[in-house]
């Protein structure tokens, strides 16, 4: 097993981090911020580590710790040779009003990370635009939906769910005009 080392990147450490929790009988998903740096890595920097745990909730800490990261005063795992931390928001997975059952996996020589896919990581940063007005949320989903195919028509129906239809209409042409109207 790898070690935790300043020169792993943010989807190297989130491997090393996931697969050694699947050693230990844990399932996460990494989400939220981190996702979306790893589909658009220009777009957004994120230095948190989002992990949700899928299935039964275990404790993770005999996980962690054999990485030698420590629990801070909050819910943040930190480590001496790392910029990132890593935390373990309550599950279950959920994009706005809709649980996620289907993740994506990627290697990498530090491990299998699984991931939320590209479409959900957009619908992630759209829930923050839809519900907050984060304008960032909007540019950060831009960003993955013109770097990666994301499922569109599945993307609309959950953004009426949502009760965003004028806004998912303003993604939709954002990311037409980026696209030339194609």
């Amino acid at each position: 097993m790898s070690a935790v080392a300043r020169t792993l990147g943010r989807e190297e450490l989130a491997s090393l981090v996931c697969s050694t929790l699947d050693e230990h009988g844990i399932r996460v998903v990494l989400s939220g911020g981190a996702a979306a740096s790893i589909y658009a890595p220009n777009a957004y920097e994120s230095m948190d580590l989002d992990f949700i745990q899928i299935g039964l909730f275990r404790k993770v800490d005999a996980a962690m710790q054999t990485l030698g990261f420590r629990k801070d005063k909050g819910r943040h795992w930190t480590h001496t040779e790392s910029e990132f931390w890593v935390e373990f928001p309550p599950g279950p997975v959920e994009i706005g009003d809709s649980v996620v059952h289907e993740f994506a996996e990627r290697e990498t020589p530090q491990g299998t990370l699984r991931i939320l896919t590209p479409t959900d990581s957009a619908m992630d940063r759209l829930a923050w635009f839809y519900h907050s007005n984060d304008v960032q949320g909007l540019q950060q989903a831009l960003a993955i939906a013109r770097s990666h195919p994301i499922d569109l028509p599945r993307v609309e129906a959950w953004s009426l769910n949502e009760g965003a239809q004028e806004k998912f209409e303003r993604f939709f042409r954002s990311l037409e005009a980026a696209h030339g109207g194609d």
